[in-house]
């Protein structure tokens, strides 16, 4: 019989019922979707906080293993090898136990489903706390051996994102909203992207904007060189839906 690790459980612990929105990663050099953020809802449509307010220390675990699951099964069903965009799921660092362990449900899932897993993008948010940064650098790094692209979430919005950027070295960073909203009329906000388009050139770690919800932030991030975008300017979250490109890339 095939051993469950005691903590994940498979995801088979957690019976709260949600499903999965998806939201568009805009390339706006083509105006196509480089890739696809699975976001958490209710099975009507109810916002993430109905289904994570239920997540609890003992249930974390299970939880993060079932939206691994959901999220590739929902894209898969949804159409995503249609096209070439990848699929990015968020995880909670705290809820692996090991690496290469916890992992195993995904890789599976994966192989059943027949997504290949360099279409694959593991997001953190810079905002979690992390009892461990030794931990999550052992998480990205076996991850990245095993061919997953690896994002921080909410980049600028935390206390240490130069430092876990510097330490994880993420292979995407994306810009909190708070960076993006009116950057068209901020010459702060756009000093600040400037430099990070700079960095990430150089350091060769993709740059995504997200929550863009205006033509004219769209335009001055473009501007400053933000080649992929995100927001409802483009699209909203479409419930086990992929939805096009509306706004203008």
């Amino acid at each position: 019989m095939r051993k469950i690790c005691s903590g994940c459980r498979d995801g088979i612990d957690f019976d709260i019922p949600f499903t999965m929105a998806f939201q568009p990663i805009v390339d706006t050099m083509t105006g196509r979707p480089f890739a696809y953020e699975a976001l958490i809802r209710g099975l009507e449509g109810e916002g993430a906080y109905s289904v994570l307010s239920q997540v609890t220390q003992a249930n974390r675990y299970s939880f993060d293993q079932a939206c691994r699951v959901k999220a590739i099964e929902t894209a898969m069903a949804a159409g995503i090898m249609d096209g070439d965009a990848r699929l990015s799921i968020n995880f909670l660092p705290n809820a692996v136990y090991s690496p290469m362990a916890c992992i195993q449900l995904t890789l599976r899932t994966a192989q059943a489903e027949g997504l290949p897993i360099d279409r694959l993008i593991f997001e953190f948010t810079e905002n979690e706390e992390m009892g461990s940064p030794e931990h999550v650098g052992g998480i990205i790094d076996t991850y990245k051996q095993i061919g997953f692209s690896v994002a921080i979430d909410d980049f600028g919005a935390g206390h240490s994102g130069l430092d876990r950027f510097v330490r994880f070295r993420p292979d995407e960073v994306k810009l909190d909203m708070e960076l993006v909203r009116n950057i068209d009329t901020d010459s702060r906000r756009r000093a600040i992207v400037r430099a990070m388009v700079g960095m990430c050139a150089e350091l060769d770690t993709l740059l995504i904007a997200e929550g863009i919800e205006t033509a004219a932030e769209a335009g001055a991030l473009r501007d400053l060189g933000v080649r992929y975008h995100q927001g409802y300017w483009y699209a909203r979250p479409a419930l086990e839906m992929l939805p096009g490109v509306q706004g203008r890339a």
